[in-house]
């Protein structure tokens, strides 16, 4: 691929240390950015401070705006215009931020000459005319006006007169949900046996705590052993003004009506690690919030994107996404409301918890960080035409998924979000994939632990293997084979063992002598049926494992299933339809593949031809535009159809064939285009999509099931996880940096 020089972004926001929502928002922005888009951009940080500030940074600032003086505005712009490493500067806003220095901060905008987006984070609504002349003055020198919720964009329509063209709504970001044991958790945060309410941020007056607390005691008579978390420190500014007597208050309430058994005040500005720990053992989740005008609300966000069920006053942000079947509304300062609608929650059983954890995450989950991310560059890029090549960060590979979907036994067929479903069972097609991914894995870092999920994964084909030669598919968790076997057709679930132990036996020389023998019976035992596959992905699956083994012993079978693929394509092509059916489904990209490993291992030209002349017709109809949109299974693809077009139904697996596909020619032809296709088709997984969202996730390893019309199927079950690695494994040699 063709790369471009980075582009620069000055960041202007508070940051951390600096106890301030908008700082960990700003930070979480930027790390979002930089992680998935390290090649692409460097950011200049401008931290907004006052004259008494001082503040030790993690990272090099290019300067330090004091907005308690006017002339570092004029120095500030100045720099910012001078440097040639500049392009665009991202401004966080609140007013607070610019308290009497609101006209300093629109000379300062105006004096930029670099593209401006800033982001409202308060739009309050019904402004004074002084207000609506603010923020218009603001929205003068920016390109584009960012806002978390289309409540927002609306009033900055209506009632400040800005050009909704200027506007983009991009929620609130929010971090995916970690694989946690719970009971451990509870165990480390001593909530053992207690349900536990929480709510969490910066103490002020106006998170209402005292709403809560008076509900508590209602709340305590059903159940006595609940438990009220208070997380955050006070407001710095706040503690400044008054101290910590709001906070005194508060304690003083709790020892008065014998509640402390029911409450604990943890005063601590939180990491974000024991923040998500602590909102992943919330039954209910408590946002009390006594502004109306408040627009939006990190700590609402994160605890909607962790599954808890939320209890909330209705602010503009709760209303226009909390549910019936996401939480509860509740009316501003209502302690009799919120007790009564704690008291249904905690009533739940486990299924009626879990049931709202998993609306509350699949609502959530293009709003987190990663996407926000997304979301920033896409705009970036519509501001300026400079920024045209993204470079996607690879991430660091992730064993964790596998090995939570791995038991003693085999790999698990499906998953709950990220938690595995052991009900599911197991498939032979998922374990024979695992055994492929696995040994791409070995093969790249000789992890000798990883030889223990080798064994493992190839037992389980042992397991499957029958007296006849053939292989079951479908295993219970009591490891009995179940019905489903004998309603389907099996052979590219046989076709697939095949692959594994092929691909096995191609690396007798650095595997334990004891696997490979293992390997190479079950290969024997199943060899009698390889003529009787007929269906064209189980064809060629048996060629592609048969094509890695070193002796010419199977040549003969390569070339008779290689001979049938041929034959089925000259049947079926037409100069508008070059394929070996009449239709396109899944797996596509393996056919042609297999034709070209076909190929060299016999030299037969005529499979060389074919599978090029298939594989451009393939590439021709899933790339548009220099992404990949892969056949829907929404009715796949018929001749003379247009099914090809469709959004949605999209598969992490036929991704993934086709970059090992892509690989395979760009190494057969040395052409850089099949090299830059299987580069576009990764990045399919980062969110180069027509979603532009996120199908691999970073912080479990595992990967969404499948990217649909509208949304993502947040499931992390066997086949895509899988697919997803094995693209990963692969794509990692084309990559310009590996993290």
């Amino acid at each position: 691929m063709t790369f471009e020089n980075k582009q620069g972004i000055a960041f202007i926001s508070t940051f951390p240390p600096r106890a301030c929502g908008i700082a960990t928002y700003a930070t979480d922005l930027i790390n979002s950015i930089e992680t998935q888009f390290e090649s692409s951009f460097d950011s200049y940080y401008i931290p907004l401070e006052i004259s008494q500030d001082v503040h030790q940074y993690e990272f090099d600032t290019f300067a330090i705006l004091d907005v308690s003086e006017a002339k570092s505005f004029q120095r500030i712009s100045d720099a910012i215009n001078q440097s040639l490493d500049i392009d665009m500067v991202c401004i966080q806003h609140e007013f607070g931020l610019f308290h009497k220095a609101e006209d300093n901060f629109v000379y300062f905008l105006n004096q930029l000459n670099k593209d401006i987006v800033l982001t409202f984070h308060t739009v309050l609504p019904t402004p004074t005319s002084q207000m609506v002349k603010k923020v218009r003055d603001i929205a003068h020198s920016c390109k584009k006006i960012i806002v978390m919720t289309q409540n927002s964009a609306d009033i900055l329509v209506k009632d400040y007169h800005l050009d909704p063209r200027q506007i983009i709504v991009v929620p609130h970001g929010t971090h995916l949900s970690p694989a946690i044991d719970k009971n451990e958790l509870r165990v480390l945060y001593d909530v053992e046996n207690r349900e536990v309410l929480s709510t969490f941020g910066l103490l002020g007056p106006g998170k209402s705590i005292e709403t809560t607390l008076e509900a508590l005691p209602v709340i305590v008579q059903a159940f006595p052993e609940v438990l009220f978390l208070v997380l955050g420190m006070t407001h710095p500014v706040l503690l400044e003004q008054e101290g910590e007597q709001y906070r005194d208050k508060l304690e003083e309430f709790v020892r008065r009506n014998a509640l402390s058994h029911n409450v604990r005040f943890v005063n601590e500005f939180l990491s974000t690690v024991d923040l998500l720990s602590y909102l992943q053992l919330t039954d209910v989740y408590l946002f009390t919030s006594k502004d109306p005008t408040q627009a939006v609300s990190g700590t609402f966000a994160y605890a909607l994107a962790s599954g808890c069920p939320i209890v909330s006053t209705p602010i503009p942000h709760a209303q226009e996404l909390l549910k019936a079947d996401m939480g509860r509304m509740i009316d501003f300062g209502d302690a009799g409301q919120l007790a009564e609608a704690v008291s249904e929650l905690l009533r739940f059983e486990q299924k009626e918890r879990e049931k709202i954890r998993n609306v509350n995450i699949q609502k959530t989950v293009a709003t987190s960080w990663q996407n926000s991310a997304l979301a920033h560059v896409q705009i970036f890029n519509d501001v300026n035409d400079s920024f045209t090549t993204l470079r996607y960060s690879v991430p660091t590979i992730n064993l964790e998924h596998v090995k939570r979907m791995t038991t003693p036994f085999g790999f698990i067929q499906f998953a709950e979000i990220n938690t595995p479903d052991l009900q599911s069972g197991y498939a032979l097609d998922d374990n024979a994939r695992a055994l492929v991914a696995i040994l791409y894995y070995y093969d790249q870092y000789r992890d000798l632990d990883c030889l223990k999920l080798v064994s493992t994964y190839l037992h389980f084909i042992g397991h499957c293997i029958q007296e006849d030669g053939t292989f079951l598919n479908y295993v219970d968790t009591d490891k009995k084979f179940t019905k489903q076997n004998f309603n389907e057709n099996l052979e590219d679930a046989n076709g697939r063992a095949v692959w594994a132990l092929g691909e096995l036996l191609s690396r007798s020389q650095i595997l334990p002598a004891n696997l490979v023998n293992v390997a190479n019976d079950l290969l024997r035992r199943a060899a009698p049926n390889f003529l009787n596959y007929q269906s064209t992905r189980s064809m060629a699956f048996t060629i592609k494992g048969l094509s890695y083994l070193g002796s010419e012993e199977y040549n003969p079978v390569i070339i008779a299933l290689a001979d049938r693929l041929v034959a089925m394509f000259t049947h079926e092509s037409s100069e508008d339809w070059r394929w070996y059916e009449s239709y396109l489904t899944y797996a596509n990209s393996l056919i042609p593949e297999a034709l070209l490993l076909a190929f060299g291992r016999t030299s037969i030209p005529a499979y060389k031809e074919v599978a090029y002349r298939s594989f451009h017709f393939l590439i021709d109809k899933i790339f548009l535009d220099g992404e990949i949109h892969v056949i829907s299974n929404k009715g796949w693809a018929q001749r003379g159809g247009v099914n090809v077009e469709l959004k949605g139904g999209e598969q992490p697996v036929d991704v993934a064939y086709t970059i090992l596909a892509l690989d395979l020619f760009y190494k057969d032809s040395g052409e850089l285009r099949y090299r830059e296709m299987a580069v576009a088709a990764f990045e399919w997984f980062l969110g180069r999509n027509h979603l532009k969202q996120i199908v691999y996730n970073p912080v479990t390893g595992g990967c969404f099931d499948g990217l649909e019309e509208l949304n993502v199927n947040i499931n992390q079950g066997a086949e895509s996880t899988l697919s997803y690695l094995l693209a990963r494994l692969k794509i990692g040699n084309y990559a310009v940096k590996i993290s």
